[in-house]
């Protein structure tokens, strides 16, 4: 795999090729009501010259298409919902709504832009693309951490691409830090070099910058929060707390969690609403803490202090890393600057909701995690030096603990597809495959003319099987027995 979401750390074991799909079978249709969504339009014109104005959903034209008037439970809504049919033709410049900005997001962008596709996406990220490619800078000290993905590994050809233009761009180098494990007490063993370890140079959000820096053919909005999709004379409509955002001849959804399950509640894409509503996601606190003077870490003289480790047998911490030592190019002067991890235990005790964190909740989390931090480092306690800088962010969906191993799912009927690093495990290597894979099939699906749709269904039946592995990830030499029958199982080649 590669990057994970927190220490990304690994890289799928899987070697993927172009979708290669099987024949329908009696499951791959939904037995659910349907409503079908076709084009008004007279005959002989094409769908791409109505007008935004005069084609969207209003009030008085949404009729049977709206969806989420149901008083039932939102389980029982999501599943019971009627599913949407387009029949409309596929026109000659389709355009594809893409709705999140992480690396599965993008990379589905500019695949598609790759074969001739249009396609606008919406991101919620106030400072920038990239979602779990995060990088928090304060001036004016200029404290930098990654406070999501730390680091990733490359394992197939497709995204070594990737990672090769952004060592050309200079974004990118190789981790040469010291990682390993360190048990509770003190006791750090480092782990082997190979496979390369890599990191932004600049911390991992320039990376996600600089996918779509050269693109023509993809428009971004952001923040934006997509809060409505609606299927309307044989396209998509989205929309954003009531304000029109555009209309799509399909949509992909490249984020997951509370959101998209809400999203997708009311959707017409029930299929694709309980392949998500099925994922189960892990809640991990992120401490970004600066100080003045080097902690005291572990050496002795065969290993050097180490950059970053994987914290075994503390309740609140699973990972550290010296951010200051790993992405500044003079680490010994300055504040130190650690990004921490809880484990997904911690997190889950102390989960609220992420966008409004009380005072008091934070002040709890940050004073655990430091404590975890003494116990990690075997330092006695009260005895950890205090920050001169901390902030503490929630991510309540952190990482998959289950997954259905397939790059992508795609629903033809509904014209609505879902990619994401989840589909495959958790890495930034498994987010970029799946949004190529997902892309790939939309071009093939747009270039068959749409029909029939059987024969592009991909995963709205597959099973989940649970992840084993770190809170924080799996990566190569620690895969888990399930990993490992996979790999054997699967033999993907690309």
């Amino acid at each position: 795999m590669t990057t994970t979401l927190f220490p990304s750390i690994v890289s799928s074991p899987f070697l993927l090729q172009p979708l290669n799909l099987t024949k329908p079978t009696s499951r791959s249709l939904s037995s659910k009501p349907f409503i079908l969504c076709t084009s008004q339009n007279k005959p002989g014109t094409s769908s791409k010259k109505h007008s935004m104005n005069n084609s969207r959903p209003t009030s008085k034209n949404r009729g049977k298409s709206s969806y989420g008037t149901s008083r039932r439970s939102i389980l029982k809504k999501t599943f019971n919902q009627e599913q949407v049919d387009f029949t409309a033709p596929i026109p000659d410049d389709p355009i594809v709504g893409i709705i999140g900005g992480g690396m599965s997001g993008l990379i589905c962008a500019l695949n598609l832009e790759k074969k001739g596709i249009k396609s606008t996406v919406f991101d919620t990220g106030i400072h920038g693309l990239g979602g779990r490619m995060g990088t928090r800078v304060i001036e004016p000290q200029h404290l930098i951490f990654d406070h999501a993905a730390q680091f990733f590994s490359v394992s197939d050809a497709r995204f070594a691409e990737i990672v090769n233009v952004w060592r050309e761009k200079g974004l990118v180098g190789e981790w040469l830090g010291t990682v390993g494990e360190l048990e509770a007490g003190g006791q750090f063993v480092p782990l082997p070099s190979s496979p390369p370890r890599y990191i932004g140079v600049d911390g991992m959000r320039p990376l996600a910058d600089s996918l779509l820096s050269e693109t023509s053919m993809v428009n971004v909005v952001r923040p934006c929060w997509i809060s409505k999709l609606e299927p309307f004379n044989g396209m998509w409509h989205l929309s954003e707390n009531g304000k029109h955002c555009g209309q799509f001849n399909a949509i992909v959804i490249a984020h997951n969690g509370k959101c998209a399950n809400r999203l997708l509640a009311s959707s017409g894409l029930p299929l694709i609403a309980r392949q998500m509503k099925r994922l189960e996601l892990s809640s991990i606190w992120a401490l970004l803490a600066a100080f003045e003077d080097p902690l005291p870490i572990p050496s002795n003289t065969a290993t050097p202090p180490f950059e970053g480790a994987f914290v075994k047998g503390v309740d609140s911490i699973s990972w550290m890393a010296n951010n200051s030592r790993k992405l500044v190019r003079s680490p010994d002067n300055g504040p130190h600057c650690w990004t921490f991890f809880s484990t997904a235990a911690y997190g889950k005790r102390n989960k609220v909701p992420q966008e409004n964190i009380p005072v008091a909740t934070a002040e709890k989390v940050k004073a655990g995690m430091l404590a975890g931090v003494e116990q990690a480092l075997g330092l006695p306690e009260g005895s950890l030096p205090t920050p001169i800088y901390t902030r503490v962010q929630l991510w309540g969906a952190a990482l998959p603990t289950n997954s259905p191993r397939i790059p992508c799912i795609f629903d033809p009927r509904g014209r609505a597809g879902i990619c994401g690093d989840w589909l495959l495990g958790s890495s930034l290597e498994s987010a970029a495959l799946s949004g190529m894979a997902l892309a790939n099939h939309i071009g093939d699906y747009f270039q068959g003319g749409g029909a029939p749709p059987e024969e592009f269904a991909v995963g709205l039946h597959h099973e989940f099987r649970q992840l084993e592995g770190r809170d924080i990830g799996q990566f190569p030499g620690l895969d888990s027995e399930m990993q490992k029958d996979d790999i054997q199982n699967y033999q993907l080649t690309a």
